[in-house]
């Protein structure tokens, strides 16, 4: 039973807690969570709160001063495991033009590939693979630079796929894209998760991002504060926004309209679900 527990944890964090140098206080004091096999993971929290550093913990960019992170079962604090750890979990960052090296889009995806000495018939095979999966095979031999921030969002995805990772952390990678470049990157790594079985853990200040996960942790002073489905912590509307977040559009809505006296149900996520209910009324 506990070989099938390790199997299904991709990520195991157990009292984690770590403080950046100087800092008067931890980033992230005693967490522990978990994300399971082919679970989509959203942690919110406001700037400060610890999110982003947790993030960097699961794949040994940053290692616990105390407490452990298992990355599919190994252990980030060894130093032996650092490249088969950061095999198995590839990190999206903010910014893709800091992910991007090449000035072809082949050439980028292929990079980490050659820096770990995959052979030159296997690169070409796990290429095309990604750039299928992303929806961007048509921009193979074409430059980064001329892309929109979404198309190259997805190049930087295709470039951690083509690792074979068990698990995509995305640490705020879409706050930097418009509404229609957000869209192209969350329908992205919600197929990679639905079709793939690749764990996900998205880091967003965007509340209707977080509603289409699976589970949601809301940091606070680098601890835990809420945890659920997105249903469970949004319709806690109060709590949350006493954490500096707000909840989504239609879950503020039902809230309004619950002390205004009308009988909606307080986990409202989607205009498609506010007109449910609004014709139950009616």
């Amino acid at each position: 039973m506990a070989e099938q527990r390790m199997d299904e944890d991709r990520i195991l964090a157990t009292d984690v807690t770590y403080r950046y140098p100087d800092a008067e206080r931890n980033a992230v004091d005693q967490v522990s969570m978990r994300v399971k096999r082919g679970e989509f993971l959203a942690i919110l929290g406001h700037n400060g709160s610890g999110k982003s550093t947790l993030a960097k913990l699961f794949n040994a960019l940053y290692v616990p001063e105390s407490g452990t992170v298992l990355m599919c079962g190994m252990d980030t604090r060894d130093d032996e495991l650092v490249f088969e750890i950061r095999q198995n979990a590839g990190m999206v960052f903010q910014n893709p033009d800091n992910q991007i090296v090449a000035t072809i889009v082949e050439e980028d995806v292929a990079f980490g590939l050659e820096n770990n000495g995959v052979p030159p018939a296997e690169i070409r095979v796990r290429i095309d693979e990604a750039l299928k999966i992303v929806n961007m095979s048509e921009y193979a031999r074409k430059a980064p630079h001329m892309l929109s921030g979404g198309q190259k969002q997805r190049v930087a995805i295709a470039g951690v796929l083509a690792m074979k990772p068990k698990v995509i952390v995305l640490d705020e990678s879409t706050a930097m894209l418009d509404p229609s470049g957000r869209a192209e990157v969350m329908n992205t790594v919600h197929r990679l998760n639905r079709d793939e079985g690749i764990s996900i853990v998205i880091i967003t200040h965007y509340m209707s991002e977080a509603a289409t996960a699976d589970y949601v942790i809301v940091m606070d002073d680098g601890k835990i504060r809420l945890t659920g489905t997105p249903r469970k912590v949004f319709s806690d509307v109060e709590t949350v926004r006493s954490l500096g977040l707000d909840v989504p559009p239609m879950t503020g809505l039902a809230h309004d309209l619950r002390h205004a006296g009308i009988d909606i149900r307080p986990d409202v996520l989607t205009v498609e679900e506010m007109v449910e209910e609004v014709c139950r009324l009616s």
